[in-house]
């Protein structure tokens, strides 16, 4: 965000747009004031400088991105090497839990962020990121294992993915960042997962069919050298799948969303999204002739609190990033659908929550139940604050007052996370 605020200050002065622009040139950072650019461009698509400069640089870099693999395989190697050693039985904490379960999301965001970093040239800007994830890394492993804590375990299982994810969104973003780029950053992070998904079947198909052929010879794989190779090609995954999709020689909002991936995962989501709501419809029609389940069934507790996080994904992976993205035709639907399903969750959301305070009531506070309250309060609140800017900005602003409250949920997703991983083990 370095040039931001020169390019606003400039919005209708070509003259120092384009002195600003040799500056960055002789600087070389002319990718960070293209990522600049284009963001003021998003922010402001009726500015005629600013289209003009978007075709410029849009012009100046044909035929798209193009995927480091030089850095990424090398990496992804190394990664999956690394992933490979901790999945051996020896490594193991009180409980029986493999090591690698617990640490192989802070791992995997420090190769993530080496080549992200390496591929930038933003190596002093990488470094706090990567030695932040150690340090929670070792705090955590060494409650988890000295102080036998295996509740603490489960909960970090869970937890840690969203730590690390935290810690790669720190070194893309920086500590102040827009809306907008944490929109896309978000964005983009749906797409990674799903890439990394499609790895996984892909790989999974490949090493069944393999292991399948020597199995028909007589010859037996051994297990231990089967769960190296899966633990092995999961690591490797953790770094493809970004490198091919993210571009980290620009910034999340001048991401390309429309290709490949980027432009199957929304559709699929809005396709969902009516299903969704009818599923939500059915349910609560339901509710009153089982109201008891929830406050006596724990399970009936995590399926909710599944449901509610699965649902804040799809709300983020249906709305799009500019509004050119989706036909204008189709803007008041999908706007009325994220509305409806937003305010059908939240009923079923406090229902749920009802029934956790009332279990917390009778039996008092524990880890887990703190943990849920908190992450209920908080996916409740946001859903609340998504639908009173949908009400409040109306129809004409819709996409970027989606944005923003998404944008408000990261931080506090960010504030939760981090009391949970740090503070929690201390109050129980």
């Amino acid at each position: 965000m370095k040039y931001l605020q020169d390019i606003r200050a400039g919005h209708s002065d070509p003259k120092s747009l384009e002195e600003l622009y040799q500056s960055a040139r002789r600087e070389d950072a002319s990718d960070e004031f293209k990522t600049d650019l284009l963001a003021c461009h998003a922010e402001s698509p009726d500015n005629v400088l600013y289209t003009a400069w978007y075709y410029r640089l849009e012009a100046a870099q044909p035929g798209g991105p193009t995927i480091n693999w030089k850095l990424s395989v090398p990496l992804g190697l190394i990664a999956g090497l690394v992933f490979a050693i901790l999945s051996n039985s020896r490594f193991e904490l009180p409980g029986h839990l493999p090591f690698l379960f617990l640490v192989w999301a802070p791992i995997g965001a420090c190769f993530i962020v080496a080549f992200l970093a390496g591929t930038s040239k933003t190596w002093k800007q990488a470094w706090p990121s990567i030695i932040g994830l150690v340090m929670v890394g070792v705090y955590v492993t060494l409650i988890a294992a000295l102080a036998k804590r295996e509740q603490y375990q489960t909960l970090m299982v869970l937890h840690l993915p969203l730590v690390a994810l935290i810690g790669v969104a720190l070194n893309v973003l920086g500590l102040r960042s827009d809306a907008q780029n944490r929109f896309a950053f978000l964005l983009k992070t749906i797409e990674v997962g799903v890439t990394g998904g499609v790895y996984v079947i892909v790989g999974g198909m490949f090493a069944a069919i393999t292991f399948g052929m020597f199995q028909a010879l007589g010859v037996r794989v051994p297990i231990d050298l089967q769960q190296f190779l899966v633990a092995g090609g999961g690591g490797i995954i953790t770094v493809l799948a970004v490198a091919t999709v993210y571009d980290p020689r620009v910034g999340p909002v001048v991401q390309r969303f429309e290709q490949g991936l980027g432009k199957l995962v929304p559709t699929m989501m809005r396709l969902l999204l009516p299903l969704t709501l009818l599923v939500l419809l059915v349910y609560i029609f339901f509710i009153p002739f089982n109201f008891m389940q929830p406050f006596r069934n724990r399970d009936i507790l995590i399926v909710y609190n599944v449901m509610l996080f699965a649902v804040m994904g799809l709300l983020i992976g249906v709305t799009p990033m500019h509004e050119q993205d989706l036909p204008q035709k189709y803007h008041g639907a999908l706007r009325t659908g994220i509305l409806a399903v937003a305010s059908l969750t939240v009923i079923v959301s406090l229902y749920a929550l009802s029934a956790t305070v009332y279990r917390t009531a009778l039996g008092g506070f524990t880890l887990n139940r703190v943990t849920v309250i908190g992450w209920n309060v908080i996916n409740i609140g946001l859903l609340c604050l998504l639908i009173y800017r949908q009400l409040e900005r109306g129809a004409t602003a819709w996409i970027q007052s989606l944005q923003s409250a998404f944008s408000a949920g990261t931080i506090c997703y960010t504030a939760w996370a981090m009391f949970l991983v740090l503070v929690i083990p201390w109050l129980f």
